[in-house]
């Protein structure tokens, strides 16, 4: 009889630790994380990649003076050389330099909760409300000085309606004409839009969704906070802020690389208390912005 409860007990016990280590690798990926180890350890060092493992802090968790709010994504317009990012509390989109400081603030109205804004083109850009899970597109030029939700070509994509686990992150890949979107989680996704915003001389009935779900199975991050489309290699890059990584995606959607935002890496004396948004320029140099209201940018030595 003891030897009867003796089995049962260690049999309840090992399948509680299977659950265990069952949810435990759900919501922090070992698996996938040592999948990502083990490959990349293998792989040649030819590799076509944006090469993350090689930057280095330049400026490190400078505050953003004149900005209190929360500042959400980060895009950079080739243009205008600056950066585009949104805020989240008191709706706007704010220019910056690339010394991370304040060149005008534009109000938002109408846009709801405000999470990325993305560069599509000159004086074209697409900022998505996070909660009602809406892409709208805006113009700005040297006169803007408000703008306004009503005037703006919309879209709206109802994939999980009245969570706040929306569109946290928007990337543009010019010469495919594609929109990437970041779901933050639960799950984690990244959704593809062809057709908007559309080109002048598009179809309007030529919008097209795209989800890949071997892609975000492969995704050993805890949530997205940002993308960004490298347009010389052709790869996506995600990062995530609970995870604090930066992921380089293949042109298949495998992550091939990868930088790290915690104390010790990429020369940070601190991790980077929340990474939102981050974002390249024409020169390489990586800008991240963290909330509340910090900048950083990295360069290759």
């Amino acid at each position: 009889m003891r030897r009867s409860i003796r089995s049962s007990f260690l049999f309840v016990l090992l399948i509680a630790l299977a659950a265990l280590l069952f949810f435990a690798d759900r919501e922090f990926r070992f698996v996938k994380r040592a999948s990502f180890a083990w490959q990349t350890f293998w792989q040649p060092e030819s590799i076509k990649s944006v090469g993350l493992d090689r930057y280095r802090v330049v400026i490190e968790g400078q505050v953003i003076e004149g900005l209190e709010d929360d500042v959400s994504a980060l895009s950079y317009d080739p243009d205008r050389k600056s950066l585009f990012t949104v805020t989240n509390q008191k709706n706007e989109l704010v220019e910056l330099s690339l010394e991370g400081r304040i060149l005008r603030r534009i109000p938002l109205t109408g846009f709801g909760d405000s999470e990325a804004v993305e560069y599509i083109s000159p004086g074209v850009y697409v900022i998505s409300d996070e909660r009602q899970q809406r892409l709208l597109k805006v113009n700005v030029d040297d006169t803007t000085r408000s703008l306004d939700a009503a005037d703006a070509e919309l879209l709206t994509l109802s994939l999980d309606t009245g969570r706040n686990k929306g569109f946290e992150g928007l990337a543009y890949d010019a010469k495919g004409q594609r929109l990437f979107i970041a779901k933050e989680s639960e799950p984690v996704q990244i959704i593809e839009v062809r057709g908007f915003p559309q080109p002048d001389t598009g179809d309007a009935n030529s919008l097209n969704v795209i989800f890949d779900g071997k892609r975000d199975a492969g995704l050993f991050v805890r949530d997205l906070s940002s993308l960004y489309f490298d347009a010389p290699t052709g790869h996506l890059m995600a990062m995530s802020d609970e995870s604090k990584q930066i992921l380089e995606l293949n042109e298949l959607g495998r992550p091939i690389a990868s930088a790290s935002l915690k104390k010790g890496q990429m020369g940070l004396s601190k991790s980077v208390p929340q990474a939102e948004g981050f974002t390249m320029d024409d020169e390489g140099t990586l800008y991240v912005v963290s909330e509340p209201n910090l900048f950083y940018s990295f360069r290759k030595p």
